[in-house]
């Protein structure tokens, strides 16, 4: 089952570790450099490790924007072995109810590059529609959670 933890002293090298193929990390930014953003913006940033069971399969960083009613999906990857195994949609799934289930946002969005064709795709069946907003060279998506499950 998927769930997300607290980065930890258990699973830090792990996360830091994770590697995607060389196409897809044109997409995503190093879990490193992520992490380093986390520090930097410690007031909204909320990084995670993606864990199936007890493995460590991916990483998530959030961005916590109580004031807006707004959270965004910072990052997201799944380690390059992990993949193709519907962990993306689970992980997806898992932490749009955590964030539902507080009460506190209206909407999540999300960038994602031009090329990213698996990304966007994923992103659209789940509900997010583009904004039409550019941010950093990346496409905004957004989810209005109080539709986020009313199809299933």
């Amino acid at each position: 089952m998927v769930s997300l933890k607290e980065i930890n002293e258990s699973n830090f090298r792990t996360i830091v570790g994770m590697k995607l193929n060389e196409e897809q990390s044109k997409y995503v930014a190093s879990n490193v450099y992520s992490l380093a953003e986390a520090w930097l913006y410690s007031e909204i940033a909320k990084p995670y490790a993606i864990y199936n069971d007890e493995e460590v399969i991916g990483f998530i960083m959030l961005d916590w924007n109580e004031k807006e009613r707004k959270c965004g999906i910072w990052r997201l990857m799944i380690a390059e072995h992990q993949q193709g195994k519907g962990y993306g949609r689970k992980v997806l799934d898992y932490t749009l109810n955590m964030i539902k289930e507080t009460g506190k946002f209206d909407y999540v969005s999300l960038d994602y590059v031009p090329g990213n064709a698996a990304g966007k795709h994923l992103y659209e069946s789940i509900g997010f529609i583009e904004t039409g907003e550019i941010e950093e060279d990346e496409i905004v998506m957004e989810l209005e959670l109080a539709k986020y499950g009313s199809n299933k």
